[in-house]
């Protein structure tokens, strides 16, 4: 043992070729935190005092690489002045450069997942060996900042600075196949040669074979790019990558710019600039509110692991009632490795199913992401029926049939007959509660919600909702089939909405008073979608529908009826009476009409603003501060009341959901951490301004608490 800390350790391989292993104590996986950068300092020491090593191996004692930096230190770091962080990253910077200044050939020899900082110290070494396992990439764009580490310096003279832009502005992950193809790594192997592979490009550098020498001046070089080649790389790169990452993510642009800056710099010069870019990243509201996500993220994660053990496998499912939604469901589960019955009353409702399940899979195969003998695959293990013969085998359950009480009662009092007495029943419901359809139920202790948001393949997050006799046990196992079904799921406590409808009525409740008002339902839908929404209100209720948001909108009144019950026609009352339902008649508050590929594109119909006269006052144009007011603060408001009254655990959930649920604006982290980023005080006085509107806008008396006191749903 040439060195041995309790993130790294030097070992001697044969032949002067040492091995220098990352395996972090304590932990199931391999990342950069503060005391593994000082482990990596001291084994690097180590190896430039032994005089006999030769050559170096770069290895993982983990499945996974290095997953990348602790990011649970960010929070912290990020808060630090600019001098001190900046005097961090340059001083793990400094331990890089250490690495890959080593006076003989090293080799990256990655068996696994290597991200951001495990990227970055692999770029470090003169060679690369990537695992056919592995996955190689610099997610940073994702946290509203860019590589830190040397990514945007090492990177570019790697793969040149076209592959690099695209690599980093995207925050891709790639696989072996993508990576050996830009020259990202130097071989591709199965993972049992992963390390004799490695060990073997050594003793090729070290015999001559390898000018080891020459990739190591050529990383700490200058960017091998003429000044027009620059300007056309990176002037041509800019204007795509900033209409892919539009106006709220500062990120990908200023990585570009970056890049730019440091070009026609050697490598500690650039690796300044890239610093100084990273820190001012690192210091917005943006960078805060996406690194604070991640974090939520994996809050929900663990839990969803820690509830494990008490969930039973999901080996196979059922979804009752076919159609668009069933069909969307069965597909989802059946591409995830559960097969699935599809029971429907009528061959029509199959049809339909098996069309959704089949549309979606050919767009996989189209697009290359899976080829025709793994469609066939996935079909096959959607079983179609119109019976319950087969029940018996089933595990859980998916009532997804029409939003009625009294018909759901029945096919689930009907279905439990049929399943084995250990099997879970859920119901896809948007509304109903949960403990009523539980209430004719033979073992209610075996009943849940879960709800699935349209369209099933593309909307993450899944609403696992409890009723009053829930089991445990039943919630872990339809947990964990939602994530093996590559779903996020929430656990929510059973109320009138549950917890996103009941978020997002409230929000249109805003829309119904800004149109009474005088409001132009179009600059409102600019204003929001200004603001991070993907569309506007008046665009979304149309995607919903308003017989949908009609009857949802009753279901809340009724539940809430102190704040929810209307007290004014609004305008969407008038689109329903008038059967504009929005896309699924053509014609809500827009019209809409097929576009080439046969998806229906709004268009403005000026005859609706003759319809909704009645209801609204004359139009006027609003401030745009005043319609985000209006708009957010009920959203706000309400997902308060919820997080007051347990509907969810945690502030982290109740974020989550919003965020992948309703398409919450992502760089504002969820209605809780933006009222954090404004403040809670100047949160409250702006829901003060408005609150003779409604008594959706008054904040609760815990609210008001938190104000006097300076605290924040975060914490400090």
């Amino acid at each position: 043992m040439i060195y041995q800390g309790k993130a790294f350790r030097v070992l001697p391989v044969e032949d002067g070729i040492a091995e220098l292993q990352f395996n972090l104590e304590g932990e199931s996986v391999n990342k950069f935190s503060r005391p593994a950068i000082e482990d990596l300092a001291a084994a690097i020491a180590a190896i430039s005092a032994d005089g006999s090593i030769k050559g170096l191996v770069l290895t993982s004692g983990k499945d996974s690489f290095i997953v990348g930096a602790d990011i649970n230190e960010f929070v912290q770091t990020f808060k630090e002045s600019d001098d001190v962080l900046y005097a961090g990253v340059m001083e793990v910077n400094k331990i890089f450069s250490s690495f890959e200044d080593l006076d003989m050939p090293t080799v990256a020899a990655i068996n696994g997942i290597a991200l951001g900082g495990g990227f970055e110290i692999s770029l470090c070494a003169d060679y690369r060996v990537l695992s056919t396992n592995a996955k190689v990439g610099l997610p940073e764009v994702k946290l509203g900042i860019y590589p830190g580490w040397g990514g945007t310096v090492r990177l570019p003279r790697v793969i040149g600075a076209d592959n690099a832009v695209e690599w980093i502005a995207s925050g891709k992950e790639f696989r072996p196949d993508a990576a050996l193809k830009v020259g990202a790594v130097d071989a591709v192997v199965a993972p049992e040669k992963l390390k004799d592979s490695a060990v073997a490009l050594i003793k090729d550098a070290l015999a001559g074979e390898l000018d080891y020498k020459a990739r190591k001046a050529e990383k700490k070089g200058k960017l091998t790019l003429s000044p027009i080649e620059s300007m056309m790389v990176f002037e041509t790169t800019t204007a795509f990558v900033k209409q892919q990452a539009g106006p709220h993510m500062p990120a990908p642009v200023a990585a570009v710019k970056s890049i730019q800056k440091h070009a026609f710099l050697e490598r500690d010069k650039a690796l300044e600039v890239e610093a100084k870019g990273f820190i001012k990243l690192a210091k917005t509201d943006v960078s805060d509110a996406l690194v604070n996500l991640f974090l939520n993220d994996q809050k929900l994660k663990k839990k969803a692991k820690d509830s494990a053990h008490l969930a039973s496998e999901t080996n196979k499912a059922a979804v009752l009632g076919a159609g668009i939604m069933g069909g969307g469901i069965a597909y989802q589960s059946a591409l995830k490795g559960t097969p699935i019955l599809m029971k429907d009353i009528n061959q029509a409702g199959i049809d339909l199913g098996l069309s959704e399940a089949s549309k979606l899979l050919s767009k996989r195969v189209s697009r290359g992401r899976m080829d025709a003998a793994k469609m066939g695959g996935v079909l096959n293990n959607i079983v179609p029926t119109l019976s319950y013969g087969d029940f018996e085998s089933v595990d859980v359950v998916i009532e997804a049939v029409v939003e009625n009480p009294k018909v759901k009662k029945a096919v689930l009092a009907d279905v439990e007959n049929y399943v084995a007495d250990n099997a879970v029943l859920t119901s896809n419901t948007s509304t109903i509660s949960i403990t009523d359809l539980a209430s004719d139920l033979k073992r209610p202790e075996q009943f849940c919600g879960m709800h699935f948001f349209n369209p099933v393949h593309a909307m993450p997050l899944v609403e696992v909702i409890r009723g009053e006799k829930t089991s445990e046990e039943t919630v872990a196992t339809v947990v964990e089939y939602a994530r093996k079904m590559g779903k996020t799921p929430v656990v929510v406590n059973d109320c009138p909405g549950f917890m996103v409808n009941r978020v997002l009525f409230p929000y249109f409740a805003g829309f119904a008073s800004l149109l009474r008002d005088g409001a132009d339902f179009k600059q409102v839908d600019k204003v929001m979608e200004r603001f991070g929404w993907p569309m506007g209100p008046a665009y979304l209720l149309d995607v919903v529908g308003m017989d949908t948001g009609n009857h949802a909108e009753g279901v809340m009144a009724e539940g809430y009826p102190d704040r929810m019950q209307k007290s004014f026609k609004t305008a969407m009352d008038v689109m329903f009476e008038n059967k504009r339902f929005g896309q699924k008649t053509e014609a809500g508050f827009y019209k809409y009409e097929q576009d080439k590929k046969g998806k229906p594109k709004k268009v403005v119909d000026e005859s609706v603003y003759e319809l909704m006269a009645d209801v609204c006052a004359e139009r006027k144009t609003f401030e745009d501060d005043e319609i985000i007011a209006r708009m957010m603060v009920p959203l706000c408001m309400e997902t308060i009341r919820a997080l007051e009254d347990g509907i969810v655990d945690s502030v982290a959930d109740a974020d989550i959901s919003l965020i992948m649920g309703i398409g919450f604006p992502l760089f504002r982290g969820g209605a809780l951490k933006y009222i954090d980023t404004m403040g809670v005080a100047e949160f409250v006085a702006l829901a003060d301004k408005y609150a003779e509107i409604s008594p959706l806008y008054a904040p609760t008396d815990r609210l008001r608490e938190m104000a006097r006191n300076g605290e924040t749903f975060y914490g400090a």
